[in-house]
């Protein structure tokens, strides 16, 4: 049992240097580790058939040929679980990020007042947050007053028109 015990550890250790090293042997050409074999999914299998192999010895005796299939076994559907899942980690797409033009358009309300000549702030929504902005107007625009954005000239200012209800 204390060989598959010590199976098992090393493989933690294993998931735990991928943890730390996470993508160094991705690069590596022709190597073992190239396909579907990551890191993760030989740590998996290494700790698993070693748990798996400890777990048949001591729960019902299993002598060591046995405990090795066992284990092997339960490693290799922890390697196949591993790999399946960190392919749909990286095929999980987000959504796209919003620039400066979404907003556009988009109408928010004035926190600072808004001289002609100068520079006020307005609050507008950027993908569903609320967001504040330096705003500039043609005319003068008043702290609470709905406006609507014209332009954004910068990732931080937009220029906007009162709106006219």
């Amino acid at each position: 049992m204390a060989w598959f015990l010590g199976i098992g550890i090393t493989g933690v250790v294993l998931l735990a240097l991928s943890l730390v090293f996470d993508g160094m042997l991705d690069g590596a050409p022709d190597g073992f580790l190239d396909g579907g074999m990551s890191l993760p999914v030989v740590a998996g299998f290494t700790a698993m058939t070693g748990f798996g192999g400890a777990i048949a010895t001591g729960t019902v005796d299993a002598g060591p040929g046995l405990a090795t299939a066992a284990g092997a076994v339960c490693g290799a559907v922890t390697a196949w679980l591993t790999y399946r899942f960190g392919r749909a980690l990286m095929r999980d797409q987000t959504a796209v990020t919003p620039r400066r033009g979404d907003l556009v358009g988009t109408s928010g309300n004035v926190v600072t007042a808004i001289p002609a000549d100068g520079f006020g702030e307005v609050l507008l929504q950027l993908a569903g947050q609320p967001v504040k902005f330096a705003a500039r107007s043609a005319v003068p625009v008043a702290r609470g007053a709905e406006v609507w954005v014209e332009a954004a000239p910068s990732a931080t200012s937009v220029v906007v028109r009162p709106v006219v209800h």
